[in-house]
């Protein structure tokens, strides 16, 4: 199997790391304008598994979608919710922490990319096709009201998730690598 799927999002997800690289390069302040684009561009890659990955596995295999997407569902919802509070680095670090975790999941060998590219092996380049055909998701400016960022930890709590711990288990994981 060549992996053209799994190369793709791969490759997007190392692509959209970078942009983020870029919004904090500098640990004093966040660059808005690179944030923008990281918001735009995860969001687009979010619609892109669950507007075209996810319903081609389950149109397949309506069984093993059933079993195998929902957390990364609840992980998307909750990636989508903390992309509304205006970031500060805490806020980074769990975004982070939370993208880490998830990539992993869909990159390892047998993860959620080796199971979809091996159900729909049939209809890989119109799966690229409509992948690379997908819009960017347009977004309002951060929203500042509280609400954004209780519904954010809620999102999280949903997936499984605990804001606080995220952000002391990123923290600690920083901390190692001083």
């Amino acid at each position: 199997m060549n992996k053209i799927l799994h190369q793709f999002f791969t490759k997007d997800h190392h692509r959209i790391e970078k942009i983020l690289n870029n919004a904090t390069e500098n640990p004093d302040r966040i660059d808005m304008a690179y944030y923008h684009q990281f918001r735009t561009q995860l969001l687009r890659h979010i619609k892109m598994e669950e507007k075209i990955l996810f319903p081609a596995v389950k149109k397949v295999n309506p069984d093993v979608a059933k079993a195998l997407l929902p957390q990364y569902r609840l992980e998307h919802g909750a990636l989508t919710a903390l992309m509304v509070p205006p970031p500060d680095m805490s806020l980074i670090k769990v975004i982070r922490y939370l993208l880490d975790k998830h990539d992993l999941a869909e990159e390892e060998p047998g993860g959620l990319y080796d199971v979809c590219e091996r159900l729909t092996q049939g209809q890989t380049q119109e799966i690229l096709d409509q992948l690379l055909a997908t819009k960017e998701v347009p977004v309002h400016p951060p929203n500042p009201a509280p609400i954004a960022m209780a519904s954010a930890r809620r999102a999280l709590e949903r997936a499984g998730y605990d804001y606080d711990n995220m952000l002391r288990n990123a923290e600690s994981q920083n901390n190692k690598h001083i």
